[in-house]
């Protein structure tokens, strides 16, 4: 299998990567910024924006297999439209597609728990951006996987525990929510689970979220005693006092998805009681 991870330098291609590279030998991995380790993939400049470019770097890897893990944020033409022209790219070409979303395509509106057949209700731009992109995957390639997941957290390399940290420090302003709940996932454990779905021939909609529900400032407090920091020092706030768009209390019901996997996704009091291995 010739496996291309689309955003292989982020967070979670960092992993996909090296979880790759000590299995399979070393893959194709795009970046659009900074390469990663030349000694663990073979690397690519890619800008989704571009579809020239995507056209040029399929015909030179040839991928059997394509996980989009970009993170475009909120800009449409990359997130959305970057993520439909894989899904039209990997539908021409017979290539097993694996797509990443997030649980911001619910709102957390009338409901907290969703479960693989919820619909997407997004209210932010970034998730009308993952939901379109998901919706597109669906139509235009049915036996590709879809995978919702949540906040990701790295060993550090996060964008949370970096802003845990930051503020625990007082080098940033600012505060963490204590009505904002999400189920955190620990990218070694969504990495591998990912690359169990992408070996694989399931298709339709994985949720890979861990099993805690925890608020933003709980977690905060989690990665502040991981690390050494003192969590008294995390600020607090409640984001209903903010007028923020954004589901107060998204949670990713995961069973029907591991019911279906061997790996296992640890809830974050698991992954946070101490630092995993790098």
């Amino acid at each position: 299998m010739t496996v291309l991870i689309i955003g292989g330098s982020g967070l979670l291609g960092t992993e996909l990567v090296r979880r790759a590279a000590s299995s399979d030998g070393p893959p194709a991995a795009t970046y659009h910024s900074r390469p990663g380790d030349p000694a663990r993939a073979a690397w690519h400049h890619l800008d989704l924006r571009a579809p020239l470019r995507l056209e040029r770097l399929l015909d030179t890897v040839a991928p059997t297999a394509l996980i989009n893990a970009t993170s475009g944020g909120a800009d449409w033409a990359v997130t959305a439209e970057g993520g439909i022209r894989l899904a039209l790219a990997a539908a021409e070409r017979g290539i097993r597609l694996v797509h990443v979303s997030s649980d911001a395509v619910f709102s957390g509106a009338g409901r907290t728990h969703y479960d693989e057949s919820c619909l997407p209700d997004p209210l932010t731009p970034y998730g009308a951006a993952k939901a379109a992109a998901e919706t597109a995957v669906r139509l235009i390639s049915p036996g590709a996987a879809v995978a919702r997941t949540s906040l990701i957290i790295g060993n550090g390399r996060s964008e949370h525990e970096r802003l845990v940290h930051a503020l625990a420090d007082g080098t940033r302003e600012g505060a963490l929510f204590t009505d904002d709940v999400r189920c955190p996932v620990q990218v070694s454990d969504l990495a591998a689970a990912l690359w169990e779905i992408t070996r694989s021939d399931a298709a339709g909609v994985f949720h890979l979220a861990g099993p805690d529900a925890l608020s933003r400032h709980r977690l905060g407090e989690l990665i502040a005693r991981r690390d050494g920091l003192d969590p008294a020092r995390l600020p607090a706030a409640r984001r209903r006092d903010t007028g923020l768009p954004d589901g107060i209390d998204v949670r990713l019901d995961c069973r029907a998805t591991q019911r279906r996997l061997t790996t296992r996704l640890r809830g974050a009091r698991a992954f946070l009681s101490a630092a995993d291995p790098a």
